[in-house]
């Protein structure tokens, strides 16, 4: 029997993508409203709240990773093939855009490019401020192996692999914020969207059947909000206006709540909304979606331009500058990225696996 396409993926990076720009266009509610006012505090609900994206990039990642490797017969052809893809078509963009981060830095903030730092930078994630998720993203392409052979080994551990990184999230983010073990972003203090993921990959069938039970899916919403409301009040009390203290391992508890809860309510929704979505709207959304990496290497770069020529100003302007910058930003880094699929030869070296398929913004919305 042939396996199924998971359709629900694209609406997943559609509201991924577009909430990942979001984050950052109004971010700057920061250094622009007055933190008395009452605006400053809805920004940074609003702001905070949607920083769920993080998550379901990590669960899409573990989705579609054990949905296409479960089934297979493992080997170390199957292996090198699937680390020649992300070389491909992840580490190649990602160094190509590192450098070019790097130059622009260069000239807009006057970064110094000595070759070591410059090495180091990369090599972490820091040559501009999205690219550290790249640096996450591909701890987790190595470990990936380790962790599927577990699944196919530990009949319990496939069954509850998203309880079991639940855990070992928790126990690392206590030990390490005693110890100070690592000091960087390591994969086991993000590892509970990722094999949530994995475990929707190999019991796909049986979740997207369950995700239309609307009562459990309702439950999960008014976890999300309720989780969500609370970590950004939490956040707003302890490193905002800093009103009072809280061990961090209660702050990962919500933190990990509203994740997964988010996560999960989400991909549900995805699986309704797909099952309801017309062939046009499928062809839209998939177009799209294609180009969700891409908006994640380019989209700071494009919203540093436009902050150029749109300034925000701290009265009730602010809400329709933020609205410009955004719209613009997302048109922008849409057209950028479909010129180099429509007209240039290889446009997998700057954005990451494309359609082989170059439509048209007219074909696109043309019924199948």
């Amino acid at each position: 029997m042939k396996k199924q396409r998971i359709e629900s993926i694209y609406f997943l990076r559609l509201f991924a993508m577009l909430m990942v720009v979001l984050v950052h266009v109004t971010g700057t509610y920061t250094s622009v409203l007055p933190i008395e006012g009452d605006a400053y505090g809805k920004y940074h609900f609003f702001n905070r709240f949607i920083r769920i994206e993080a998550g379901i990039f990590l669960m899409l990642t573990g989705l579609v990773f054990f949905y296409n490797y479960y089934r297979k017969n493992l080997s170390i052809k199957v292996f090198k093939e699937y680390y020649k893809k992300r070389v491909a078509y992840i580490l190649v963009p990602y160094l190509l855009w590192a450098l070019i981060y790097e130059i622009y830095a260069h000239y807009t903030v006057n970064r110094d490019l000595a070759l070591g730092e410059l090495i180091a930078r990369i090599a972490q994630g820091q040559s501009y401020y999205q690219l550290h998720f790249i640096f996450l993203i591909v701890q987790f392409y190595l470990v990936f192996p380790l962790l599927i052979i577990l699944a196919k080994r530990f009949v319990y551990f496939k069954r509850y692999m998203w309880l079991a990184a639940i855990l070992i999230h928790l126990l690392y983010s206590y030990l390490n914020s005693k110890y100070g073990w690592v000091p960087f972003s390591l994969f086991l203090g993000s590892l509970s969207p990722y094999l949530l993921g994995g475990w929707l990959g190999i019991y796909y069938e049986e979740q997207k059947e369950k995700a239309h039970k609307h009562l459990i899916t309702g439950l999960f919403g008014i976890i999300f909000i309720a989780s969500g409301s609370l970590l950004a009040y939490l956040h707003y009390q302890l490193y905002v206006v800093q009103n009072f203290y809280l061990a961090g391992i209660y702050y990962t508890v919500v933190e990990i709540v509203f994740i997964m809860a988010g996560c999960y309510f989400l991909f549900r929704m995805a699986e309704i909304i797909q099952r309801k979505s017309s062939i046009q709207v499928m062809n839209i959304v998939k177009n799209i979606a294609m180009y969700s990496f891409g908006f994640y290497l380019i989209h700071p770069l494009v919203l540093k331009e436009v902050a150029r020529f749109i300034p925000l100003h701290s009265n009730y302007l602010f809400h329709l500058e933020i609205i410009t910058r955004y719209v613009l930003t997302v048109i922008i880094c849409y057209i950028i990225i479909w010129l180099f699929h429509r007209f240039t030869p290889i446009p997998e070296l700057l954005f990451g696996k494309m359609p082989a398929k170059k439509t048209s913004l007219r074909e696109m919305i043309k019924k199948d």
